[in-house]
Order: C-alpha cells, then sequence, then structure tokens
C-alpha cells in the first residue's frame, strides 16, 4: 500500500470539467482533484497525490501518427478519487490544463518503459514520462486500480455504481446544507459535546464522515486538541477551506475512506453523523464502527447507542394511495393498448417502496418494539443481517396496513447524555420517520396478540431488503412483505400530519369556542373587562360576549379595529336586540367597507344588518352551496327596508 506524508491545512483542491465533450448519452460530469502542497511527515494518507514533471503530452490521429498536445513538458499529478484515481494536468507554471478520472473500467496500456496510452471518446494521448522511475511509480498506481489489489472493506461490500453516486451526493454544498439546517439534528450534536468537555478537552478526536467538518468545529469548540476530520467524498475541499477560514489549526482534512486511510495515532474519542432512513440506510453505520481500530481502548462513540422503533399502524389513506397508482396499469385501452397484464407488478412496485413522510402517533396501534445497537460492543458483520422479533398486544380494534419505523441515538458522555429522537412525537428532522406497508392489510382486534420478524438484509447498493412477516396469533391470519429500503417513496409535502379519524370523544366545535371563551375570559381578567368600543356602535367584552349600542353618535374612528371572534364578520352581522332598541325590528346601521371588518377580502361597501337572531357571525367565504357566495349577496334594497318598518310581529 503506497503512502505519501500530508501535513495539516495543506489539501488544495480544484474544480474542473473532464476534457471529454458532453454528449446526450454521456454528459459532462465535474471531476475534483485533492492535491498536497509542502508535504511534511505528520500523517499518512492512501492514495495521496503523486506530481510528475516534465511529462511529455502527445496526441495520436487514428492513423497513429503523434503531435506534440503543448509545446512545453507539464506536470501530471495523480491523486486520490472516490472512485479511482484522478489525473491533472498543469502547466509548468501551475495552470490547471485539463484532468480526467482513472477508474476500472478505464481504457489505457503501457507503451514502452517510459510510456502511458489513455483513450478518450474524441481523442487518444500519449503520456511520456521523464525517467523510469517516475513511469515505474505510475505503473503501480494503475496497475493497483487495474487488478483490483488492496480492496478495502467498503469497495467489497459496495457497488462501484452506488459509491459513485453516494459520494457524488454528498459533495454538493447544497446536500451539506440541507443537513445543517436540521435545527434539531445540529443542536442536538452541539449540546451533547459541549456539555461532556471533559470527554473532548485535550483529547484527539476522529470525526468519520465529516463531510462540511461541522462536528469537527464543535469538538474543537469543547477543547479539542486534534481532530483528524475523515471525508471521502470532494467535500473536503469545503472543509479545509473552512477549517483555514477560521484558523483552526487543530482540524486535519483527511481525504478518503476510513476503511482504507491511514492515522498517525490512536483517538481518545469517534464522532460521526452515520444515521439514515430507518437508522441503517445507507450503511454508514458500518463505516462508523470500522473507525474503532483507531479508538483508544476505554474511548467513546459519539453516538454511543441506536433503538430502532417498530410499531403497527392503521392508515387507509396512505394505503388507498398506494394501491390506486397501481390502478393506472389496469386500464385495457390506454391509447388502444391494453395494460392489465402489467397491474400485479405495478402493485408489487408500489408496494415495495418504503414511505418516507411523518404521521400521526395515534396510528400506531400497539406500543413500539425496540431494537438496540450498542455502537461500543457491536462490530460491522451484527449489521449485515438483522432478524427482529416482534411482539405487539393491539391497543385498538383495526386494520393494520404495516409496520412505522423511527429511531433515537444517544450520546452517553461523562457529564451528562443526550438524545435525538426521530419519533413522530418530536419536533420533525431531515430523517422523518418510515413506514413499511402490507400488500395485504391484516386485521387485529384490541387485546390480540401480534408476532412476527422484520428481517434486514444489506445489499451491495449501501441499503437493505426489509423482509416483513406479520401474523395474529390464534387466528391463523398471516401477511407479508419485502420492500427495498434504497427506493424510498419521499411522501412529505410540509404539512402537519394529520391526527387519525374517530379519535374525538368530545365535540371539536365545541371544545374549540369553549378554548376561546377561556382565552377571551382571561384577557377580560387583564382589562378588568373593559369593554372595547368596536365600529357602528358594537362592543366586545373579555367573554367574548357582543352587544350593540343605541348611541351611534359616539363613533368617531370608522377605521378602528375589530377584536377577531374566532372567524370572519359575514356580509350580513346579525345581533341581538339590546335594551333601548326599536321592538324587534332590524336596525341597519351605517354602510361600513367589509375589507376594515375582520380583514374580508372583499372591497364593496355593504351593510351590517342587527337584527333579533341568536346566530352567531359567519364569514360568508367559508359557508358552502348556494347561499353566500362571493358576487351572490343580496343586500337589503329600499323596498326591502320599507316593509321592515312596517311589519309588525
Amino acid at each position: 500500500m503506497q503512502t505519501v506524508p500530508i501535513h495539516r491545512s495543506t489539501i488544495r483542491i480544484t474544480n474542473r470539467m473532464s476534457t471529454t465533450p458532453a454528449t446526450s448519452r454521456s454528459p459532462q460530469k465535474n471531476f475534483f482533484f485533492v492535491g498536497i502542497a509542502d508535504p511534511l511527515p505528520l500523517f499518512s494518507v492512501t492514495m495521496a497525490a503523486d506530481a510528475f514533471s516534465g511529462v511529455i503530452v502527445s496526441s495520436l490521429s487514428d492513423s497513429g501518427q503523434s503531435k506534440p498536445k503543448f509545446d512545453e513538458p507539464v506536470i501530471l499529478k495523480s491523486c486520490y478519487d472516490p472512485n479511482g484515481i484522478s489525473i491533472t494536468v498543469q502547466s509548468e507554471a501551475g495552470r490547471d490544463l485539463f484532468e480526467f478520472p482513472v477508474t476500472r473500467t478505464s481504457e489505457y496500456s503501457k507503451v514502452g518503459k517510459k510510456g502511458y496510452l489513455f483513450e478518450f471518446d474524441y481523442e487518444t494521448i500519449l503520456f511520456t514520462f521523464k525517467n523510469d522511475a517516475d513511469a515505474s511509480m505510475f505503473h503501480k498506481s494503475l496497475g493497483k486500480l487495474q487488478l483490483g489489489k488492496d480492496l478495502s472493506v467498503f469497495t467489497e461490500r459496495t457497488e462501484d455504481s452506488s459509491a459513485s453516486q453516494y459520494f457524488q451526493f454528498y459533495g454538493y454544498l447544497s446536500q451539506q446544507q440541507n443537513m445543517m439546517q436540521d435545527y434539531i439534528r445540529t443542536s442536538t450534536y452541539q449540546r451533547a459535546i459541549l456539555s461532556n468537555i471533559d470527554d473532548f478537552r485535550d483529547k484527539v478526536v476522529l470525526d468519520v464522515g465529516a463531510g462540511s467538518g461541522i462536528l469537527s468545529f464543535f469538538a474543537v469548540q469543547s477543547g479539542a486538541s486534534r481532530v483528524y476530520a475523515v471525508e471521502a467524498s470532494t467535500m473536503a475541499q469545503h472543509a479545509e477551506s473552512l477549517a483555514k477560514f477560521n484558523s483552526l489549526e487543530q482540524i486535519q482534512v483527511v481525504a478518503g475512506k476510513i476503511e482504507e486511510i491511514e492515522l498517525p495515532e490512536k483517538v481518545d474519542i469517534i464522532i460521526s453523523e452515520p444515521m439514515g432512513y430507518m437508522l441503517f440506510n445507507e450503511r454508514m453505520l458500518e463505516t462508523f464502527l470500522h473507525a474503532k481500530k483507531w479508538l483508544k481502548p476505554g474511548g467513546k462513540m459519539f453516538p454511543s447507542r441506536g433503538d430502532l422503533h417498530i410499531a403497527p399502524f392503521n392508515d387507509e389513506t396512505l394505503y388507498m394511495e398506494q394501491f390506486n397508482k397501481a390502478n393506472f396499469w389496469y386500464q385495457q385501452s390506454f391509447h388502444g393498448v391494453d395494460l392489465s397484464c402489467l397491474r400485479s407488478a405495478a402493485m408489487k412496485e408500489y408496494f415495495r417502496q418504503p414511505i418516507v413522510d411523518t404521521f400521526d402517533i395515534r396510528i400506531c396501534t400497539a406500543k413500539s418494539v425496540r431494537h438496540v445497537v450498542d455502537f461500543h460492543t457491536a462490530s460491522e458483520s451484527d449489521l449485515h443481517r438483522m432478524e427482529i422479533p416482534l411482539e405487539f398486544h393491539a391497543l385498538q380494534s383495526g386494520l393494520v396496513h404495516g409496520l412505522a419505523f423511527w429511531f433515537d441515538v444517544a450520546f452517553f458522555g461523562s457529564s451528562t447524555s443526550v438524545w435525538l429522537s426521530t419519533a413522530p412525537t418530536e419536533p420533525l428532522t431531515h430523517w422523518y420517520q418510515v413506514r413499511c406497508l402490507l400488500e395485504t392489510p391484516i386485521f387485529v382486534k384490541q387485546g390480540q396478540l401480534l408476532t412476527g420478524t422484520v428481517l434486514l438484509l444489506a445489499n451491495k447498493r449501501q441499503s437493505y431488503d426489509v423482509t416483513i412477516d406479520l401474523r395474529v396469533e390464534g387466528s391463523g391470519l398471516t401477511s407479508t412483505n419485502t420492500l427495498d429500503l434504497k427506493n424510498p417513496y419521499f411522501r412529505y409535502a410540509g404539512q402537519p400530519a394529520q391526527p387519525p379519524p374517530g379519535h374525538s370523544t368530545a365535540s371539536p366545535s365545541e371544545t374549540y369556542w369553549a378554548q376561546l371563551d377561556v382565552q377571551g375570559a382571561r384577557q377580560g381578567e387583564c382589562n378588568s373587562f373593559t369593554p372595547v368600543t368596536m365600529v357602528n356602535g358594537m362592543t366586545v367584552n373579555g367573554l367574548g360576549e357582543v352587544s350593540a349600542m343605541n348611541d351611534m353618535s359616539g363613533m368617531s374612528n370608522s377605521n378602528s379595529s375589530l377584536l377577531g371572534l374566532g372567524k370572519q364578520l359575514t356580509h350580513y352581522l346579525i345581533l341581538e336586540n339590546q335594551a333601548g332598541t326599536r321592538g324587534s325590528r332590524p336596525q341597519v346601521a351605517n354602510t361600513y367597507p367589509t375589507s376594515q371588518i375582520g380583514g374580508n377580502a372583499y372591497s364593496t361597501t355593504q351593510q351590517l344588518v342587527l337584527g333579533a337572531t341568536s346566530h352567531y357571525p359567519l364569514s360568508n367565504s367559508l359557508m358552502i352551496g348556494d347561499y353566500v357566495t362571493p358576487g351572490s349577496v343580496i343586500l337589503p334594497t329600499a323596498a326591502h327596508l320599507a316593509n321592515m318598518e312596517s311589519f309588525q310581529p
């Protein structure tokens, strides 16, 4: 395994486009280069940069004729890339000329003792090194890559395509921002670290999958003497920039996978944010556990423990939503084509998707079962196959449409313990919750025992195949389903979770108005029940009681604001008679723009009718049917008013 020295605060990274021209089949991609400047023998990193000067670059035609591509020799740098090696060609002055990646599938060959030929879509390029030693070193690096030697644990358990997509995803600042802006996540980590200063003060810390390096910053805030921030994606360049910009020499960014890099010393504590959806997705937890090879005996892991919670749930809306998607394939004449033979396959595909969203905890029909992983004692192999036994005592009768999953992680420090929870009862995080549906729901009565298993099998796509097997004891009812955690359906639309139907034991309307009355009474106590004068002689006290005053002459401010009574006023505001009014005949108040009454959006001037009724005011914009709708409001005419004046009950 070839290594070269690297010193803190010396990683330099550039972002250049591939020399391959963009086409519809082979789009142009960004490739990143991690260079090392001023190396000092502090510690080593696998596959760090090698620089070769005096390299002659030639371009070969289809007939085999060669011509110089550049007027003078160049510098060729080969360095770490998540998918293999990144080659950067620079001028003697240090200006980047072009860059390209080399993977196990790249086409290249050795030519003579000092030449290497690389074939691209648009041209073939020959690199000729100035001496045999440089050519031999370059040849060894490519040979290891081509032959697959020095395969790491990560490489063996991960498909190349999955790893490429994974590291590209986490190399975007926008994705780092998405995680950093998760206030619950970021603040909980900071509190866990700063609340346990004794675990970090003057300690050596390893940050696994550091990303932007935010956890490394927290470790320095807590007094860490050195922090090795290991990051395999191109985000390493930004982490290094942040460390330099904030003058934190304690943070040493290491570009590479934890399974492949070398550190100069053991560490006192390992910090990481390795959790994925349903805790285990992305298989980053295995990388977190692998890092323990660098942990001193008795060292700490932050987080220290992970709890996966599993509970049965009832959600007819979600089930029918997925079920109805497959009905598209039930059409027998879609533009003249019969699709119905694919409906069964579509049904299986939709029900293989875990649902990522949030929900009201009351949809859960039994107390959750907890599967615990102690990160101090667990090994990587423990996470390859996890069979979790289930036993639920139904708290209510109904269909079980599937299983809901969420997780909690704990930070057990010397001073205090801090928990980060993704439970549906807690503030929402970017992990949300996950629900796995059964294709065939199973009916359970209150008090019955629901048993079964959840089997999590790791795959090379950095995820798991999830198999659910449920049965109702004593009834013979069973239901199973297998889901692909790599292919979830992101259902969350930004709306708060709706409570399940049928859970109201009292009138929600009466409960709401009772709460409003209590609130009004409290406001009235603060105001000593002093009536608040409103427009057109109306008043309201702290109890929400409305009255109409006889004396209209005292109204001097036509722009007075109304106290809200829970809803906007209608075009017809009808109030009970008060003492001194003329019998039971309605009293027509002065005209008043409804745009100034309760914030109504209609700008036409309309009249307030004060008459004998016990109805509460309602907003016409909320009424259903043809009774009162915008544009259909009928105002009293002069004839109507004359009839009302002459009417004697």
